[in-house]
């Protein structure tokens, strides 16, 4: 089989589904004339008239600032915490109890003591999103950490190979498929979080933006604003996968090679 053809096999594949559904949506509600269901062809008009205007920079770019640095900042704590945490029994029975009561809590709860703390600015709702994504990879990091190989981490203690070498070339590879799962995972989290952190006292945002057109019956509108955070939530997976495929290449090549040779 070509790579054409694969690419296309896996193209159809990918989109046949939602094609299905979409097409369906549209004949269902063709003729609806019910105010919380309306036809799908009046919604993607008004997918157009709300987020190609100057609403994007008001309430799109906003939210996806937010999210990107609540992402990164959850990405970069987990990886802090959970490399160590993973290398050391001692710690990780010292903390385990506390991040057990700590994940236990639903970020949405935090809302109100983030904003008692820091105000209902970008900074809360920056917070929730990092309450959220931390988990996922401060887990994945520790099971990954604690995966790896006890003898090439023997032969490197014997070498006296120094901590820094130890971690970028040892411990972060060792690690990096399952620290890549909880990326992935934090993700999708992170875009909820966003949402709901954006419905307390925001003045912006997409999660604003659906509250107001809920409370004002703007049916179509708020239809829009969901479809608009499904396909946001499509194009980040896409690009993630990208980056992943692009970092995991050598871990990706040697599962295909084990797969081969079975």
């Amino acid at each position: 089989m070509s790579d054409t053809t694969q690419i296309i096999r896996k193209a159809a594949l990918a989109l046949g589904l939602p094609l299905v559904l979409f097409a369906a949506w549209w004949v269902l509600t063709a003729g609806s004339d019910s105010i919380f269901f309306p036809p799908l062809s009046k919604i993607l008009r008004t997918f157009a008239d709300v987020w190609f205007s100057p609403r994007i920079w008001h309430d799109v770019v906003p939210s996806m600032v937010r999210l990107f640095v609540g992402y990164v900042s959850a990405v970069l704590l987990g990886l802090l915490l959970g490399i160590p945490i993973g290398a050391s029994r001692r710690i990780r029975q010292l903390l385990e109890p506390v991040f057990e009561f700590l994940r236990a809590i639903p970020p949405p709860v935090l809302v109100p003591i983030f904003m008692l703390f820091v105000g209902i600015g970008d900074t809360m709702k920056t917070l929730v999103i990092v309450s959220g994504c931390v988990w996922p990879v401060l887990l994945n990091t520790v099971a990954g950490v604690r995966a790896l190989d006890n003898v090439l981490d023997d032969v490197i203690y014997c070498y006296r190979i120094g901590m820094a070498d130890r971690l970028w070339h040892f411990v972060l590879p060792g690690a990096s498929p399952q620290i890549f799962t909880g990326m992935r995972q934090a993700l999708s989290i992170g875009i909820i979080l966003m949402v709901i952190s954006e419905m307390f006292a925001a003045s912006n945002g997409l999660g604003f933006s659906l509250v107001q057109f809920q409370r004002g019956f703007a049916i179509p509108e708020m239809w829009s604003g969901i479809i608009l955070l499904g396909l946001i939530g499509i194009m980040l997976a896409f690009f993630f996968r990208l980056v992943e495929n692009w970092m995991l290449a050598w871990y990706f090549g040697f599962r295909r090679s084990q797969r081969e040779g079975a």
